[in-house]
């Protein structure tokens, strides 16, 4: 398996141009308010002024989440993406009691220099170190120290309730308000897809644009 140098891990989060969904507006077709009172601030790949949103809500240790990291989102990122048709948002939704999930998308959410996509690349890619039996931290530890993080932030990152209380809340509004029940969840402006196959995200941005 190779795994990414901090160069590389740096040069990644750089080229997903992340940056932050303040107020954004996007018109709900099935599901209102997906971007009302959220806790946690998100996190946007691509052009903020996209006339497409695609919201996916994930768990950090779910392998049906990665393949659609890895084999799906690929396919829709070099078409709408990368594009400027659309923007990609990643949430968190850790299942209830799932320490090793919501660690993950803590230090996600730590990383620094807007690294968050180059982190969930790299926590994603090590799933099966880190997410299944065993101690995580030390793969942990050596991902967050990629991304620029001391042992020392590593630390205070988990450590950091108001954080885990955010992504915890995020995933009980989506459970509540949202109808998110399963990971992969997708929405595109505003519709909860049936499934996350490339043929439905397609069928669905093309409507969209």
């Amino acid at each position: 398996m190779n795994l990414p140098d901090r160069r590389q891990f740096l040069a990644l989060s750089t080229a997903l141009a992340i940056s932050p969904l303040l107020g954004a507006q996007v018109q709900a077709q099935t599901v209102t308010g997906l971007f009302d009172d959220i806790p946690l601030e998100d996190d946007v790949m691509g052009e903020i002024n996209a006339k497409v949103t695609i919201v996916e809500y994930a768990s950090m240790t779910c392998p049906h989440c990665r393949s659609f990291h890895e084999e799906i989102l690929p396919v829709i990122k070099e078409k709408y993406i990368s594009t400027g048709k659309a923007k990609y948002i990643l949430r968190p939704f850790p299942f209830d009691g799932d320490r090793r999930g919501e660690a993950a998308f803590m230090l996600a959410k730590c990383a620094p220099n807007g690294a968050y996509y180059a982190m969930i690349d790299a926590l994603f890619s090590t799933q099966n170190v880190w997410a299944g039996k065993g101690n995580p931290v030390p793969e942990l530890l050596r991902l967050s120290k990629l991304s620029g993080m001391t042992e020392a932030d590593f630390k205070a990152c988990l450590g950091n309730q108001e954080l885990l209380t955010k992504i915890v809340d995020g995933r009980n509004k989506a459970v509540k308000d949202f109808g998110v029940r399963a990971t992969p969840t997708v929405f595109v402006n505003g519709e909860k897809l049936g499934d996350s196959t490339v043929e439905s995200l397609t069928n669905a941005i093309e409507a969209a644009l």
